[in-house]
């Protein structure tokens, strides 16, 4: 009978190699999926992977997709190599830009470059606000974070259409769920010419090296990762299991607050309830894919945005669904849990237990 065995030793190489072999396979599930919907594969690939970034605009685009991914992604990241599994990013998300839009439209008609910075700390705190609710849920009644965080993402987007459609509808948008046009001083300044590419972009590098400091760096840090690789000697050395908690949470809370920040103050310039555009539950891949790793986290973050891209592109011109990017995103993750599981067990053929 074939079974699993595990390994006595799991391959610190392979760990690293296989989120590249997870590509791979993607990239030929991606071609056997091209055929198997009649599609030319090869012109399949072009339209997907190389169209999207064939100018500067389309380059652009990709920075800017990946954006607010790699914000979402490295504050998820913290909290995940400490065994805090922070799945509500989503919701944050759109609690941060919720937060944004209320300082943009409070200050509408106003001057003052404090505008943007009063949004981004708005942004952060309104998304540490949604993440410090199943942190306290955790550390007072032992919840599962796991459920409580991925529930309030429904409630987020349950308040924003409320919002849209109430206390923050544009007065003179004819009913349209969705807030004023914020004003040119509540805008990101775009970094390049003829593109939508914002000053956002700069964030999410700064907030890499941020998160490179503070995990491979700081003595707290090191107790995080003590902490999700051994809670027994963590305990042991006095490490606080409710500190590791409230940090993991809030450090997701505050990124996908800024990201939502960013995206409300830059490529929409307004509230809508299309606001979530799944970026917190893309980064959860990204963060994994990455090895939560800040460097990996920017590659990860890269052939995400390729993948949204990509699916534009074939809605466009192979008159394809634009939720086949999630099919690749899908396989990606797939691959990923696959070759993890080789990378920990291998197959044996033997007798059964009993």
């Amino acid at each position: 009978m074939l079974r699993l065995e595990p390994r006595a030793e799991s391959s610190e190489v392979m760990s690293y190699l296989s989120p590249l072999l997870a590509v791979v396979l993607m990239l030929i599930g991606g071609l056997i999926l091209f055929t198997v919907l009649g599609k030319n594969p090869l012109e399949g690939f072009r339209i997907f992977f190389i169209n999207p970034v064939s100018d500067l605009y389309g380059v652009g685009e990709l920075l800017l997709k990946a954006t607010p991914l790699m914000l979402v992604a490295i504050g998820l990241a913290i909290g995940f190599r400490a065994n805090v599994w922070n799945i509500g990013a989503e919701g944050q998300y759109i609690m941060g830009g919720v937060a944004a839009s209320a300082v943009a439209l409070y200050f509408y008609e106003s001057e003052g470059f404090h505008i943007l910075i009063l949004m981004v700390v708005a942004g952060c705190i309104g998304g540490m606000l949604w993440a410090s609710i199943p942190a306290y849920l955790k550390t007072r009644f032992n919840t599962n974070e796991i459920l409580v965080s991925l529930m309030l993402v429904y409630v987020a987007q349950l308040a924003v259409s409320w919002l849209v459609h109430g206390p923050m509808m544009d007065p003179d948008g004819f009913n349209f769920p969705q807030s004023r046009m914020f004003e040119e001083s509540a805008l990101l300044p775009v970094l390049i010419e003829d593109t939508r590419l914002n000053i956002a972009f700069g964030f999410a590098l700064a907030a890499l090296i941020a998160g490179y400091i503070f995990m491979y760096r700081s003595f707290l840090g090191f107790q995080m990762q003590v902490a999700g690789n051994a809670a027994n000697a963590a305990r042991y050395a006095g490490f606080s299991a409710k500190r590791m908690i409230w940090i993991g949470l809030l450090s997701g809370g505050a990124m996908a607050g800024i990201a939502g920040m960013s995206e409300v103050a830059g490529p929409m310039e307004q509230l809508t309830e299309h606001v979530s555009n799944n970026y917190g539950f893309a980064a959860i891949i990204v963060a994994f894919v990455a090895r939560l790793n800040p460097v990996g986290i920017f590659f990860a973050s890269l052939l995400m945005a390729l993948l949204y891209l990509g699916g534009e592109q074939a809605q466009q011109y192979m008159n394809l669904p634009s939720s086949i990017s999630n099919v690749f995103q899908g396989m990606l993750l797939m691959f990923l849990l696959g070759s993890d599981v080789f990378i920990n067990y291998r197959l044996k053929w033997g007798k059964a237990n009993g």
